[in-house]
């Protein structure tokens, strides 16, 4: 399986520019399964309805978030969708799914998003010990990790 990760979406025009270049990529390169970072799609910061209703519209398997997942309070009508994650180790309670699991050409593949705790801003849980708490409860073909 070929997998693709597109590394933070910036902006209106890295939103554009995805939407002009994605499906050359995939074809070209033969991608079976690809990943957003779409926490600053929204003006470098963040990410709307609106934007998040365009990535939607494209072959994008899964989209990560990270320190800037709150910028935007439209977040909060689409975070608990299937295809959209937030950082797992964020405290318990948070809306949204810190990773998620999908099935692509008879694979399980399972995404999981993380945040570093140094200087970032945001009070968050030790990834270490939350990415095992993932792998113990979780069953996958494949474990991908955006950290």
């Amino acid at each position: 399986m070929k997998i693709l990760a597109v590394g933070d979406l910036v902006g209106e025009s890295g939103v554009k520019k995805l939407k002009k270049d994605l499906k050359n990529i995939q074809e070209a390169e033969g991608i079976d399964f690809t990943i957003v970072n779409a926490e600053n799609a929204a003006g470098g910061m963040g990410l709307t309805t609106k934007i998040y209703n365009e990535l939607c519209q494209m072959n994008i398997d899964v989209l990560t978030m990270g320190n800037h997942t709150w910028a935007k309070k439209d977040i909060f009508s689409f975070i608990d969708k299937e295809n959209i994650i937030r950082p797992a180790n964020y405290s318990k309670g948070v809306p949204g799914n810190g990773y998620t699991i999908i099935e692509k050409n008879n694979k399980k593949v399972c995404v999981i998003n993380m945040i570093g705790r140094t200087d970032m801003g945001v009070l968050s849980d030790n990834p270490f010990t939350c990415a095992d708490n993932i792998l113990s409860k979780t069953n996958a073909d494949m474990y991908i990790l955006d950290f």
